[in-house]
């Protein structure tokens, strides 16, 4: 319990709690009772976690908060094994029952029928699934689309699906946007008491033990034995005559229900982070609506952590027993001598953001790094924000401003005076070298990434697979996560695999094609550094370095001319004198991107205009824009910003700036013949743009030499989104949503926009800690030495479905699958595709056999449904040209699969037996 003190001991823990708990959150009112719990006191309140309950409380605040119409919330941990269970009422309505973006297609085509088939086009996949709803807007001839509620589609293809009877319905002519639409869900529990006496109806999603039935029983029969003996069993008591007296006749696994009752008295740190984030989860679920709730039981073990061999003799009664020591829980599951080697490790955690200081407190905890021989190193370079104040959890409003590694560690060391942690805030990487040196990392027994980019962990990664150093990976994004161990000489490292990189927006798309919010907000962010960054650092390097004009002219293609233009205006033909010229700037700027550039374009491409195949030009996912009037919020912020560039003092009185702007001269606009604009990226690239020495030569005459501007420099803006006074997301959310309104494309809202153009990662304590228990039980067999691949544990998790995943893949696993069908019949694809999403959980997205695509996402609808219905030995000989041999017993396919959160994951081969 990591927020009490070796001073507490003897005194109410909820009482002692409760000042460093408020501590959190000073918006939350948090108070303690000694009352003993009663209905009265029950009744009013939304929502009831019992943790460390007996049975006959279960039961009763159970049957009392059903009825009333209160949730409730069972957690429990003994040792390696935890137990949640949750009761959200006769009728949960889940609102939201992922947290994802709803998702949306362009489409190009509906057919008149019954049903109408929808098609989209096929720059990407639509996602949608058979049961989804969906509404249709700016469809044009089918317009009765338009005016429809929410219509439930059934999926044809990656690229099509059906709604229902268009017959009756104008013909489509052109465009429309589809958005998927989430419908309430309506989710019966039942009350503990009824779900207790019926195991067979739980349901459990996240745990990972195969047979929960067995389970189910084995915390029951722990129950009886303590009500009759008023303590939990002695470590190697034995309590499995009474769960088979409760599973009346069920199938029993007796060596887990033993192991269940050895570890009775266990309390582990790792375990009731990963059950209380997962508890924590459930209660926000239970009081909002938004996410998956549990239904309803779910068990949970690690039992790998326990020794690999040996364990009768490591772990007996004298090793277990209890030492008045705050590790007598961890001693009762591992014994005295694993505590000893946790306080003699030195672990180097690098980071002390949100996973940081879990894994911090995780480490004080379990005494890492506490004995004399032992140390824990933490660096991080970054001082805490008060946004980092929702998660991260070793921090206070007091503490803003300062290191986060420095204070990380006191905050931990005041969990455990006995952690022997030493902070640094050098980062990571080939500079500081010298600094985590060849003694430094030689001395180290493992390593804890807590990054939050891929480059710093690759790079963590190179350093331990070259010091031969074990490695616990970790990360969150929102409600999901991931745990990876790296173990020498025995699993893959981090590097081994990487996600595909984020798919770029296409250049011609952002200048003049966006078609989603999306592009705007990157085209704003594009302006905002091509504005007020790029510009001053490059007429810096002009006035400072001797050498630019000489590097900026060896530049590739066009570069010379566009950085030597973006100079000269900052020194010349745009350079401001005061305020009043900052302002006309961002006038004639303005009119420049949202009016004259607009009507240039229209110019090339009339609205009417059709291509050589007959289509019209805008149409898909090109939308026709217009030019807009001036508009004051973008040029409060732009001159703002262009004047901090240059060190003028700017202006918020909106009134003196509209009278300024009266007098700011606009030249007229008209549009030019013979101005090209490129349609797509490839017609960018193919055009090859000569450099025009006269035009590079004209622009280095006219630059004033730097002796001429002696003490003249600029002040580029690094892009800020946290200080809502500095005008930078001011400027992004009027410069995207005018941009946005030239096309008729949907605004956002400041929230919105700040999330999408600052690139801010979702990040919650509850996955935090969830992810970093797992992490820290990855832990417990590295100390001990665990050698068997098997026993480690990758973990994939989204709290918000829920949905746990653990990749135990090898070398030497592969899928196997019967061909032959009880009835004699072989495998059809269909079959093939249905028996993975069944078994495994898993979306086929490509199947292949030696060089021959069997199947994809992306395969034309009729060839698809002409292969759904073949055998797959069929398949194989029509693609590859081959006959089967006789001697062939088996095929061996490639996969590539979807989990469910839809997420590509590495799986091995199928061995695919045909005889």
């Amino acid at each position: 319990q990591f927020y009490l003190r070796e001073e507490d001991v003897g005194q109410s823990r909820a009482e002692a709690t409760l000042p460093r708990l408020a501590e959190l959150n000073s918006y939350v009112a948090v108070t303690s009772t000694r009352e003993p719990l009663s209905q009265e006191l029950l009744a009013p309140f939304q929502v009831v976690v019992l943790t460390n309950s007996p049975l006959e409380e279960q039961l009763w605040v159970g049957d009392f908060c059903h009825s009333h119409g209160i949730k409730l919330v069972v957690a429990d941990t003994r040792g390696l094994f935890g137990q949640l269970f949750c009761d959200f009422g006769d009728d949960m309505v889940v609102t939201d029952p992922n947290g994802e973006q709803p998702l949306s297609a362009m489409v190009s085509m509906v057919t008149k029928g019954c049903p109408g088939e929808v098609t989209c086009l096929d720059e990407a996949r639509h996602g949608f699934e058979t049961g989804d709803f969906v509404t249709f807007t700016e469809v044009e001839g089918m317009e009765e689309l338009n005016r429809c509620g929410p219509v439930e589609i059934r999926v044809l293809g990656p690229y099509t699906f059906s709604i229902g009877d268009t017959s009756g319905f104008g013909d489509y002519v052109r465009g429309g946007i589809v958005t998927q639409v989430k419908m309430p869900k309506h989710i019966h529990f039942k009350r503990f008491r009824d779900a207790l006496a019926e195991p067979e109806m739980m349901v459990t999603d996240f745990g990972k033990v195969e047979r929960p039935s067995m389970m189910h029983w084995g915390w029951q029969g722990l129950h009886r034995f303590m009500r009759q003996h008023g303590r939990p069993p002695r470590p190697r008591h034995q309590v499995v005559a009474l769960t088979r007296e409760v599973a009346a006749g069920a199938e029993l696994d007796e060596e887990l229900v033993r192991e269940l009752a050895f570890q009775a008295t266990g309390d582990l740190a790792p375990v009731n982070a990963f059950i209380g984030g997962l508890a924590a989860q459930e209660v926000m679920k239970a009081v909002s609506g938004k996410f998956t709730p549990i239904t309803q039981w779910l068990y949970f073990d690690a039992l790998e952590c326990l020794p690999e061999e040996n364990r009768d003799s490591l772990l007996t009664e004298e090793q277990c027993r209890p030492r008045n020591s705050r590790y007598d829980g961890q001693i009762a599951v591992f014994g005295a001598e694993l505590q000893a080697k946790l306080g003699a490790q030195k672990y180097f955690v690098v980071g002390a953001g949100a996973i940081g200081c879990e894994l911090l407190k995780n480490f004080a905890m379990v005494g890492l790094g506490c004995g004399p021989e032992g140390s824990i190193t933490v660096t991080d370079m970054d001082t805490i924000e008060k946004s980092n104040l929702n998660r991260q959890f070793l921090f206070r409003p007091w503490d803003v401003t300062k290191l986060k590694s420095e204070r990380a560690a006191a905050a931990a060391r005041e969990m455990n005076p006995a952690l022997r942690v030493s902070s640094r805030t050098d980062r990571v990487g080939p500079d500081t070298e010298r600094v985590y040196d060849d003694d430094f990392f030689e001395g180290l027994d493992g390593v804890a990434n807590a990054l939050d980019n891929v480059d710093a962990r690759l790079y963590m990664d190179r350093r331990c697979v070259y010091y031969r150093k074990p490695l616990l990976e970790s990360g969150t994004l929102g409600t999901k996560g991931n745990v990876q161990v790296v173990i020498p000489f025995l699993s893959e490292s981090y590097s081994s695999s990487q996600d595909p990189p984020e798919k770029a927006i296409p250049i011609c798309t952002l200048k003049n094609f966006p078609n989603a919010i999306e592009h705007t907000l990157q085209w704003a962010r594009d302006e905002f550094e091509g504005l007020f960054k790029q510009p001053a650092e490059n007429v810096n390097q002009y006035l400072m370095d001797p050498k630019f004009l000489e590097r900026t002219l060896r530049l590739a293609g066009t570069q010379p001319l566009e950085v030597l233009e973006a100079v000269q205006r900052s020194l010349v033909s745009d350079r401001p004198r005061a305020w009043p010229d900052c302002v006309a700037w961002a006038c004639r700027h303005w009119h420049r991107q949202y009016s004259n550039n607009i009507r240039q374009l229209l110019h090339n491409f009339p609205p009417g205009q059709r291509t050589n195949s007959g289509t019209l030009f805008w149409s898909g996912p090109k939308r026709c824009p217009h030019p807009l009037p001036l508009h004051l919020d973008y040029v409060m912020a732009a001159a703002n910003l262009f004047a901090q560039s240059y060190g003028i003092a700017g202006s918020r009185d909106r009134a003196a700036v509209a009278e300024l702007l009266r007098h700011v001269h606009v030249p007229p606009f008209t549009p030019r013949a013979g101005v090209r604009i490129h349609v797509s990226d490839q017609e960018l690239q193919s055009a090859n743009a000569a450099l025009d020495d006269g035009r590079l030569e004209e622009l280095k005459a006219s630059l004033p030499s730097p002796e001429e501007l002696p003490g003249f420099r600029m002040f580029p803006i690094d892009f800020e989104k946290d200080d809502d006074t500095n005008f930078h997301m001011d400027f992004i959310v009027a410069a995207s949503n005018l941009r946005a309104e030239n096309y008729d494309i949907p605004p956002a809202d400041r929230h919105k926009s700040k999330l999408i153009a600052g690139k801010i990662i979702p990040a919650i304590a509850t996955t935090t800690a969830a992810v970093v228990g797992l992490a820290c039980l990855e832990l417990y067999k590295l100390v001990q030495g665990h050698r068997r691949l098997s026993s480690y544990k990758n973990a994939f998790l989204n709290l918000a479905l829920p949905f746990y995943y653990e990749v135990e893949w090898t070398l030497w696993d592969r899928f196997e699958v019967q061909g032959l069908q009880p009835d004699g019949q072989e495998m059809t694809l269909r079959q093939f595709l249905a028996y993975f999403k069944k078994e495994h959980r898993l979306e086929i997205t490509m199947l292949s056999q030696g060089v021959s695509m069997l199947y994809s996402f992306f395969m034309p609808a009729a060839k698809l449904r002409e292969r759904h219905d073949q055998p797959m030995t069929e398949i194989v000989t029509r693609v590859s040209k081959k006959k089967l041999g006789r001697h062939v017993k088996a095929l061996v396919f490639e996969l590539c699969c979807n989990d469910d959160t839809d997420a590509d994951i590495e799986v091995p081969y199928v061995r695919y037996t045909i005889r």
